[in-house]
């Protein structure tokens, strides 16, 4: 399915609500009943124009304030492609939704205000597309009616972004930079007939073209549920329900339990009533195995290729989103999947300070939006790859044991 997953970062009064809400208007994704709610409610305010920026912001705090406070998934469609936008706050106190709203997206767009250029915030939203591992970032210059449209001006932003990619270790990204007026749909989804100085695509052309890279990674498989009808019709069926995190398998695979010496090959492979003879990254089926081995829920596979050991020590990078601040000495459960595993912090070696974007060593703690680095240890092995190797099962969250509140999310390293 061609889903474009995009997440949106910007400080406040970049526009970022304005542009989605343009893209929506401009695509014609809004209900007429919608589009006169909008104008009921922007002529109320005295406006001349649509505030477009009312699409998105729904919450009440959030129309009091002016400002995005969470994160808001606004759903579209063209002929071409269905979009899920992840509309995140851009301010340093959301961090942690940032993070949640970056963390499927294969596009993030980073909003800059054309008449303020490039400010603290917008190098904590590229550190953030570093650390999730974002392969394609494209600028969004906003507001360029604001500086007659300047070519130059463009230029001078663009300059400046790009002294940035080596700082934040973007030189393997696809990087594009698009200028457009929000308010008035320059660049938007038509071209502007007031920069006929700049030849690239719209910024909609730009979102309908952009490759989604396909899953090339190995075959993970976590499993969720153990089905054994014990019926007439199914006597001896014995099924692995659950997903396909990354990779792919195909009837006739040896694949390996990572929890043990075990292996087999897959029989079949189920999906609702159908027979598959391959299932693909975000797959949800069942395996039909040719030997009946030990697996319970929690249990991830692989190709027996590619077995890995799994580690009582993990390095990782974690966002802090629990109210109260991290306890070493308390123990957690770490999650990947539906497997879990009990945890203890070992280390806290660094903490990164949203000033000079530096992990600065031995903080004096870990608190709500915060990033750190830290040392976890685990009585029983944790078959995680590296974030960066495979995003899809390098992450975790760690809950609190007594509260069984979600209480960070992680990255191994």
């Amino acid at each position: 399915m061609n889903i474009l997953r995009i997440s949106t970062a910007g400080s406040v009064d970049d526009g970022k609500s304005t542009l989605i809400g343009r893209l929506l208007y401009d695509t014609q994704s809004l209900s007429k009943d919608k589009i006169e709610n909008i104008k009921s409610i922007s002529e109320q305010r005295g406006l001349n124009e649509m505030d477009l920026s009312l699409i998105t912001d729904g919450l009440t705090a959030e129309r009091e304030q002016g400002i995005t406070i969470d994160v808001a998934h606004i759903y579209f469609n063209t002929p071409n492609r269905k979009y899920i936008v992840a509309d995140s706050p851009g301010h340093v106190e959301y961090t942690r939704n940032m993070i949640t709203g970056a963390s499927n997206a294969s596009v993030f767009m980073i909003l800059i205000d054309a008449r303020n250029g490039i400010i603290e915030q917008t190098k904590r939203h590229l550190f953030i597309a570093s650390l999730m591992e974002i392969k394609n970032i494209v600028f969004v210059i906003n507001k360029m009616d604001l500086v007659d449209y300047s070519e130059e001006r463009f230029n001078e932003i663009k300059k400046e972004l790009k002294v940035l990619e080596t700082k934040f270790n973007l030189t393997n990204r696809d990087l594009s930079f698009v200028p457009v007026s929000a308010k008035v749909g320059d660049n938007v989804a038509s071209k502007s007939q007031e920069m006929s100085w700049y030849t690239g695509s719209t910024l909609l052309d730009y979102l309908e073209n952009v490759k989604i890279l396909e899953d090339d990674n190995a075959f993970r498989f976590n499993v969720q549920y153990v089905i054994r009808p014990q019926s007439d019709d199914f006597h001896d069926f014995r099924g692995y329900a659950g997903k396909v995190v990354s990779g792919s398998v195909k009837v006739g695979d040896e694949i390996a339990v990572l929890s043990s010496d075990q292996t087999s090959k897959i029989k079949a492979i189920h999906k609702y009533e159908n027979p598959l003879l391959k299932a693909n990254s975000g797959d949800s089926v069942t395996l039909e195995l040719e030997d009946d081995i030990d697996i319970s829920r929690g249990d991830l596979l692989s190709l027996q290729p590619e077995k890995f050991t799994g580690l009582k020590s993990i390095k990782s990078k974690i966002c802090w989103l629990g109210k109260e601040d991290l306890v070493p000495a308390k123990k957690y459960i770490l999650q990947y999947g539906s497997s879990k595993v009990a945890v203890k912090v070992a280390a806290v070696k660094s903490q990164l300070d949203f000033d000079s974007l530096a992990f600065e060593a031995l903080p004096e703690n870990v608190s709500v939006n915060s990033i750190s680095e830290i040392d976890l240890k685990s009585a029983s092995p944790i078959y995680l790859d590296d974030y960066a190797i495979n995003k899809k099962n390098g992450y975790f969250v760690l809950i609190d044991e007594q509260s069984n509140a979600t209480v960070g999310v992680g990255f191994k390293e």
